[in-house]
C-alpha cells in the first residue's frame, strides 16, 4: 500500500496550472497598463472646447463689424443723398439767377429800345426822316412814321410790363432757392460734424 500511496502523489503535480512564470506575469501586467496610456488623450477635449469658444468669438466679432460697416454705409449712403439734394439745389438756384441775369438784360434792352423811340418820335427827328425819304407826300410819311414808332413802343411797353412781372417772381424764386441752399448745406455739415463725433469713441 505505500507503494500505491507513493504512485498516487505525482498525480497532482501532472496538472501543468502553475507553469506562469515571473516574466508572464510581468508581460500580463504591461497588458493590462495599455489601456491606461490610452486614456491620456482625454486630456485633449479642454484644448478642442478653447478652439469652438476662439471660433465662437471670431464669428461674434465678424458680426458685429458686418453690422458697423453696414451702419457705416447707411450713414455714407445718407449723406450721399443729402449731398445730392444740395447739389440740385444749387444748380436750380444758379439756374433761377441765370434766368434772372437774361430777364435784366432784356428789360434794360426794350427800355432802351422805348427811350430811343422817345427820340425817334420827335418832330425834328421824323423831319430829319423825311428828307432823307424824299418823299411826295410829306404829311402822310410823318404821320405813318409817328403811328409806326407809337405801336412799337405800346408792344415794348406791354412786354415790359410782362417781363418786370416775371423778374419779380424770379427775384422771389432765387431768394427761396438761396434760403433753400443754406438750410440744406447746414443740415449736411451738421450730419457730418455728428458722425465723425460718433465714430470717435469706436475708433478709441
Amino acid at each position: 500500500m505505500v507503494g500505491a500511496q507513493s504512485k498516487s502523489k505525482p498525480k497532482p503535480l501532472a496538472t501543468p496550472l502553475p507553469t506562469l512564470t515571473g516574466a508572464e506575469i510581468i508581460s500580463r501586467a504591461e497588458d493590462f497598463n495599455e489601456p491606461k496610456t490610452t486614456e491620456q488623450p482625454v486630456i485633449e477635449k479642454p484644448v478642442t472646447s478653447n478652439s469652438a469658444r476662439i471660433a465662437e468669438l471670431t464669428e461674434r466679432i465678424k458680426k458685429l463689424e458686418a453690422t458697423r460697416e453696414a451702419t457705416y454705409d447707411e450713414k455714407q449712403k445718407r449723406l450721399l443723398l443729402n449731398l445730392d439734394i444740395l447739389t440740385r439745389a444749387e444748380q436750380r438756384s444758379e439756374s433761377l439767377r441765370k434766368q434772372l441775369f437774361e430777364m435784366i438784360e432784356k428789360e434794360n434792352s426794350i427800355k432802351m429800345r422805348i427811350d430811343q423811340i422817345d427820340l425817334d418820335a420827335r418832330p425834328e427827328a421824323i423831319e430829319r426822316t423825311l428828307q432823307l425819304a424824299g418823299s411826295l407826300r410829306p404829311e402822310e410819311v410823318r404821320d405813318t412814321r409817328r403811328k409806326t414808332l407809337l405801336a412799337e413802343k405800346n408792344n415794348l411797353n406791354s412786354l415790359l410790363l410782362q417781363i418786370q412781372t416775371n423778374r419779380t417772381n424770379l427775384e422771389t424764386s432765387v431768394t427761396k432757392a438761396d434760403q433753400m441752399v443754406e438750410r440744406l448745406r447746414i443740415k449736411l455739415e451738421k450730419d457730418i460734424d455728428e458722425s465723425f463725433l460718433k465714430d470717435e469713441p469706436n475708433d478709441q
